[in-house]
């Protein structure tokens, strides 16, 4: 519970959102090919809203405090506000919404989309106001929009539904079954992620050999189907070298690093099943996928490699959110 003017108030109300990792088929989802993504519940987002002189946003993690009506229009914290307040039709309110994060920023863990959902959270149970995931989801992909160009819509959906998704844009997010528990590793590099910058390098590359970049997002693409099938049905070991032939594709692309590349091979070195990075690349963080006998020892191995933090996450059955 935060303080307010001097005295500790619970909050008019709360909202969170969890962060997210890309499994499969980051970079080519932008162009029309499937994505597998999952929520991150170890790390969320939360916001608090306590009645205030005027309606301002407190990033407590950031230091910053955006005053709503004045602030600019890509402004991404007064972006979120005035787009609710938009959808339901009703005046900026008199509110202090106070705003932390667990989620690093810049690591290709959704941390924008999450703290954008978790306003959007907080001031729809402050208005007692219901709207469908859909529509929360739509409003944060604007406010996606400030932070990374040409987003392919999957950090919104994914932060916003709460569950594993099947993501193709353009289409309806499809929640999909997981047979069995998929074990995983997240080691960030400490390095950001510079999300707009890659895809529009990805985008230039594009631009300049259509048919290079075309034939690698058809076999990303390829790779993501034959991932869904492999996690509804259960083969598990299926999944690592999957990731891996994913991985080498995003290195054909030109978006992994040094950093993450060292990652990678301690992981697999160190007994993971496969590893790839998470998200935009160039830094941010990577997911080794890990048994329950083999996460320790590597775990250990990404620490060792110079990982500045490695998260357990398991995705299916074990974690139903």
């Amino acid at each position: 519970m935060l303080r307010y003017n001097g005295s500790m108030k619970p909050p008019l109300a709360r909202g969170e959102a969890p962060g997210k990792i890309i499994l499969f088929g980051e970079h080519a989802v932008v162009y029309g090919r499937p994505a597998i993504a999952a929520p991150v519940t170890q790390v969320r987002a939360r916001a608090e809203i306590f009645p205030a002189a005027t309606c301002t946003v407190e990033a407590v993690d950031l230091h910053r405090r955006v005053e709503v009506a004045r602030a600019p229009a890509d402004d991404p914290f007064a972006r979120m506000v005035r787009l609710v307040c938009q959808a339901l039709d009703v005046p900026l309110p008199p509110w202090r919404i106070v705003v932390t994060s667990e989620i690093p920023i810049a690591a290709g863990l959704g941390s924008g989309a999450a703290i954008s959902a978790a306003i959007g959270r907080a001031m729809l149970a402050a208005f007692a106001a219901d709207m469908p995931l859909a529509e929360l989801s739509a409003l944060v992909y604007e406010v996606e929009k400030l932070h990374h160009g040409t987003p392919s819509g999957i950090d919104n959906t994914v932060v916003v539904y709460e569950r594993p998704v099947w993501f193709v844009r353009g289409q309806p997010p499809e929640p999909f079954a997981v047979a069995r528990p998929i074990h995983l590793l997240i080691a960030d590099t400490g390095i950001p992620s510079p999300t707009k910058i890659a895809v529009g390098d990805v985008r230039r590359a594009w631009e300049q050999d259509p048919a290079r970049l075309e034939a690698l997002f058809d076999k990303v693409g390829d790779i993501a189907r034959q991932a869904r099938a492999a996690i509804e049905a259960g083969d598990i070991a299926a999944l690592g070298p999957l990731m891996d032939a994913n991985q080498a594709l995003l290195a054909q692309m030109g978006v992994s690093s040094p950093e993450l590349d060292r990652l990678i091979q301690a992981a697999r070195r160190a007994g993971a099943l496969g590893a790839k990075l998470s998200g935009a690349g160039r830094g941010g963080n990577m997911i080794a996928l890990v048994t329950e006998e083999t996460a320790a020892q590597v775990a250990m191995a990404l620490r060792a490699a110079s990982a500045r933090r490695v998260l357990s996450t398991t995705i299916g059955p074990a974690n139903p959110s």
